[in-house]
């Protein structure tokens, strides 16, 4: 049930995608605008992401097998990769294009009706980003996420793009036209090598971010006023997924049940602190000098 319901907003990605492909590059059509053009190619790059979203989803939903103990998650982090390197390849054509109309200026036509069409986009992309960065909180993926980052990027992208058309159809200053179009092409740069950071981040195991360690270091805190012990915390993400794993050291006469209960209670309380989340512990004597000795890695 939940990766159909992820692969729904997917969906809806790709369906805001396509309205505004066609909307925005009305627009451009209509008035002959190089930065409305601008907004239509990031609409394409909107519907690539959209749909490698889509494929990516259906695969880190997958269960764990032979070959992948810990499941297929890291699969969303290739999706958002994916965005962001298609949003550096759209800001590099914009770009292109905002250069040649600088040294050919063209008249815009049509400009009102043009600006209209273009709003009617932006509300669809609104309200779709809105929807995915809802789901992306509750469901902790970063794809939609990303997708919901990258459609409110297109959103400021068009609030700008309209405003600028707007000054050029009433001041005349075409000039003002492609340097729109520039300044939309240096925003979306800075998404897209956003989005290729995290997914690097993500695929190279990086640790969870400070607050969810801080969520941790408080369980582990109300633990320790018991007397209790821990050390060798490791965490990771794998997409939806975080990884866990910590050494609980307690006293050696202490029961194998005792222990168990314990542990059994300090990965409850973890797994309210950061949802979504796998744990692994190993229970060991605070006595023993060896179980202070094995912290490091491999």
């Amino acid at each position: 049930m939940l990766k159909a319901d992820l692969r729904r907003y997917a969906w809806l990605s790709i369906a805001a995608a396509i309205a505004t492909i066609i909307l925005k590059g009305v627009a451009w059509w209509l008035t002959g605008s190089v930065g409305l053009l601008s907004d239509a190619l990031e609409s394409f790059v909107n519907l690539a992401g959209a749909l490698m979203a889509l494929a990516m989803l259906a695969l880190a939903a997958s269960p764990a097998d032979d070959k992948h103990a810990y499941g297929h998650g890291k699969a969303e982090y290739f999706s958002s990769a994916f965005e962001g390197f298609l949003i550096l390849l759209a800001a590099a054509s914009i770009a292109w294009t905002a250069i040649d109309r600088f040294l050919h200026p063209q008249p815009l036509s049509d400009v009102g009706i043009g600006l209209l069409v273009s709003v009617v986009a932006s509300l669809i992309n609104l309200f779709a980003a809105r929807e995915l960065l809802k789901a992306g909180r509750a469901h902790n993926s970063i794809t939609l996420e990303a997708d919901a980052k990258h459609l409110m990027t297109d959103v400021w992208t068009s609030v700008g793009v309209i405003i600028a058309v707007g000054l050029v159809w009433v001041s005349g200053w075409l000039w003002l036209d492609p340097l729109i179009a520039l300044l939309v092409a240096a925003n979306i740069v800075w998404t897209g090598w956003e989005l290729m950071h995290r997914s690097a981040s993500g695929l190279m195991d990086e640790a969870l971010p400070k607050e969810q360690l801080a969520a941790i270091e408080a369980v582990l805190e109300s633990h320790r006023q018991n007397g209790l012990e821990f050390h060798a915390l490791r965490t990771r993400q794998a997409g939806r997924q975080a990884f866990i794993s910590l050494h609980v050291l307690v006293p050696g006469e202490w029961t194998v049940q005792r222990g168990h209960d314990l542990v059994e209670q300090i990965e409850t309380d973890i797994r309210a602190a950061v949802p979504f989340s796998h744990l692994t512990t190993h229970l060991e004597p605070i006595e023993d000098p060896l179980s202070h000795a094995d912290q490091a890695l491999e």
